[in-house]
């Protein structure tokens, strides 16, 4: 398994597609009822297949990411080759950014020097999706790129 196996609600989501895969896969519904009491192995094999399917589908079409706490900002934007990283650290304990009333404080103290803003570009490895994943798995959050843009914006100003 090159990922993570998809959740029981995520399945459960999934449900025409994953009957749809099973097709794919030869196998009829009752197929699949004697394979889930007889060769659980096999079951799991299915799983998991089908869960990297999804997960490669979902990883080919992300473009930006995010990760907020209390205290960072941390915005990506993913090309086929490399990843841009804006980052932003709140250097004042007393704001919580990932509250309306921290990030409002951010915006409106971009300067302050409590404030420390990051740039870099790192090249991404052979397996661009892995990548993301790895992202992902420490809290990331797939976006539209809003808040990339906006800071970027900001930045070039």
């Amino acid at each position: 398994m090159k990922y993570a196996r998809l959740t029981k609600e995520q399945f459960e989501e999934l449900h025409k597609e994953f009957i749809n895969f099973l097709a794919t896969q030869s196998i009829t519904a009752e197929e699949w009822a004697e394979l889930k009491s007889t060769k659980p192995e096999v079951v799991e094999q299915e799983l998991d297949i089908f869960s990297d399917l999804v997960w490669e589908g979902v990883l080919n079409k992300v473009k930006f990411l995010e990760h907020i706490s209390p205290q960072q900002l941390m915005l990506f934007r993913i090309s086929q080759t490399h990843i841009d990283l804006i980052a932003i650290k709140i250097e004042n304990t007393n704001i919580d950014i990932t509250t309306k009333y921290g990030y409002k404080w951010l915006q409106q103290n971009i300067q302050d020097d409590s404030v420390v803003l990051y740039t870099s570009t790192k090249a991404l490895k052979e397996d661009r999706n892995k990548d993301i994943f790895v992202l992902i798995q420490q809290g990331a959050s797939i976006t539209k790129g809003e808040l990339f843009t906006y800071f970027s914006d900001l930045l070039e100003e």
